[in-house]
């Protein structure tokens, strides 16, 4: 009798803990979604009124012509909406960025939205083409020197990544261009050429050096940190099991410190993709290349208020949703985050 009163209640435990795990997972992708909207608010407070603080718009625009064309600055002054107080103005730029309406470029009067549409894509083909080149790269150059522990290969290795990481991306760019662009080597072009229209990757061969530079500058940070987990995975007692079972080394690396590892490095490499969002500002100006980072460049010289801020509200918004996307996938891969979350 006790045993079959027992039994109904059996089933129906499992669903309710399966909907309490649910609603914890809700609740907590929520306050992330919700802490990247915020941040992204701060970047927008902090972008509008640092280029309003930079002083009148108009003045730079005109230079000298400002005094002896009040017709023109009247003009601009109804255009960028300068008559109005600075919180409507605000106000208004803040809509616009939620409906797609983030007005006019001052340099050439064509729509915002229509100039940043095309070096949004350009750059994030630049910056997927690297990740995807630096991850497999990074982590093998990890994997090589944490096998080779303690070894002259371990330090040749090692001294390789301190010197590049120490270097900037500019100076790594300006090496590459003079080895194989100048009268050293000469076989690939020192700037991204794409006529016609064409996007730049429409002749590969433009883009090989924009890519290395930036897998140059990031690789050495990804390796050193993965290596620095896989030798503390390495050390870990249920290694040493696997090893004392007679496991082969490399599928100890390769099964057991790898996928261990693969937390820090997804952390590491979204940081570093991150900054790839702002770093590539260098990058793209040195090879001229058409993104992102050398239209921030022209528009900061030319005085183009609603470029910059749409531009740098860009890369702000990469740099959020990279970050958001790496908290995910380092929650999926850690068993007892999962379980802290679903409790």
């Amino acid at each position: 009798m006790t045993d079959l009163a027992t039994k109904p209640t059996t089933p129906t435990a499992a669903p309710a803990r399966s909907s309490g795990a649910g609603t914890a997972w809700l609740k907590w992708l929520a306050r992330r979604l919700g802490l990247a909207v915020l941040t992204l608010w701060l970047c927008s407070v902090l972008v509008f009124f640092a280029t309003a603080a930079l002083g009148d718009p108009i003045r730079a625009i005109l230079g000298k012509d400002y005094a002896t064309s009040p017709e023109r600055v009247a003009t601009l002054t109804a255009e960028l909406k300068l008559d109005q107080p600075l919180i409507t103005r605000y106000l208004d730029w803040l809509g616009g960025l939620f409906t797609g309406n983030l007005g006019n470029s001052i340099a050439n009067g064509l729509p915002v939205s229509q100039l940043v549409g095309d070096r949004i894509v350009n750059s994030a083909v630049l910056v997927l083409i690297s990740a995807v080149v630096m991850i497999p790269v990074a982590f093998g150059i990890a994997l090589i020197s944490a096998n080779a522990r303690g070894k002259r290969t371990d330090g040749v290795i090692q001294i390789i990544m301190i010197v590049l990481a120490g270097l900037p991306e500019f100076v790594v760019g300006i090496l590459l261009v003079a080895l194989f662009s100048t009268t050293v080597l000469h076989v690939l072009p020192a700037v991204t050429i794409a006529g016609g229209g064409a996007p730049p990757w429409s002749k590969p061969g433009s883009m090989i050096l924009p890519v290395l530079t930036l897998v140059i500058a990031v690789a050495p940070y990804v390796s050193r940190i993965v290596r620095s987990s896989l030798l503390e995975v390495l050390d870990s007692d249920y290694v040493e099991l696997a090893r004392l079972k007679g496991v082969p080394e490399r599928i100890v690396l390769r099964k057991h410190a790898l996928l261990n590892a693969i937390v820090p490095g997804i952390q590491v490499i979204a940081l570093q993709l991150a900054w790839l969002a702002g770093g590539v500002v260098l990058v793209e100006y040195l090879f001229s290349y058409p993104g992102v980072g050398a239209s921030l460049v022209d528009s900061v010289r030319n005085s183009d208020f609603p470029m910059v801020q749409v531009l740098a509200m860009t890369i702000a918004a990469v740099y959020v949703g990279v970050n958001l996307i790496a908290d995910v996938l380092s929650i999926l891969f850690t068993p007892r985050a999962r379980t802290a979350i679903a409790s």
